[in-house]
């Protein structure tokens, strides 16, 4: 598969001729190599110890953790019969103290490069594991027990939103505006709530917490919804 444009396309709103298609493994794997791309962009000097956006996290350790949620999301579809009432256990540690609890974590001696590594890799077991998991599987999370094509929209979100943040602690976020289309379908999927007459990444910024939209209060707490909808 080629490597995936920089260009996002119009951020248009979301288009009222029905309800769009559904999120794939593909869709996984254009999320994670868009992203990839793009922090392959930052300085060779840029710092990942500064914290990434808005959150407490640094640029480092919200790759680690951007990884980690690839991989447990994969992980969660990958016993025969997933676990509907917790997670698949895992032994989580965090490197430091307030900081994210992952079963992956990259080679600091890797440098970025080997980071952005463990990021595609992560991405490849997820769509590995949405392309060949029945539809009619379903499996364990906070937010609602789910099934492959909403572990790939959450793997879609985790990629958006998380890259977004490295990058703006980077120094390089005006290089990432994620493809419109991609943000339609997972606001589909797990925002049944987020408004559709608005441009979709902006408003996948604001349902998770870190953007505004013109006359809605910026939220202070966010979820998404697992479950298939009907």
């Amino acid at each position: 598969m080629s490597e995936p444009s920089h260009s996002p396309g119009p951020q248009v709103p979301h288009s009222p001729q029905g309800p769009p298609s559904p999120v794939t493994a593909d869709d996984v794997t254009r999320a994670v190599r868009h992203a990839v791309a793009t922090l392959r962009e930052a300085p060779a000097d840029a710092d990942w110890s500064v914290k990434a956006g808005g959150l407490e996290w640094d640029c480092w350790e919200t790759g680690e953790h951007l990884a980690d949620d690839l991989f447990a999301y994969a992980a969660q579809l990958g016993p025969e019969h997933p676990p509907l009432d917790r997670e698949v256990p895992f032994h989580w540690v965090s490197r430091t103290p307030g900081g994210p609890a992952n079963v992956t974590l990259a080679d600091p001696a890797a440098g970025p490069a080997g980071l952005l590594m463990v990021v595609e890799a992560c991405g490849a077991l997820l769509t590995a594991m949405v392309a060949t998991t029945p539809p009619t599987v379903r499996a364990h999370h906070g937010f609602g027990a789910s099934d492959p094509e909403g572990f790939a929209a959450m793997g879609v979100v985790e990629t958006l939103v998380h890259t977004y943040d490295i990058a703006n602690g980077l120094g390089i976020g005006a290089a990432w505006t994620p493809p419109a289309d991609l943000c339609t379908r997972v606001l589909h999927r797990l925002f049944p709530d987020a408004p559709t007459d608005t441009a979709p990444w902006p408003t996948l910024l604001w349902a998770t917490g870190r953007g505004e939209l013109p006359g809605r209060k910026r939220l202070t707490e966010w979820r998404w919804y697992g479950e298939p909808r009907a």
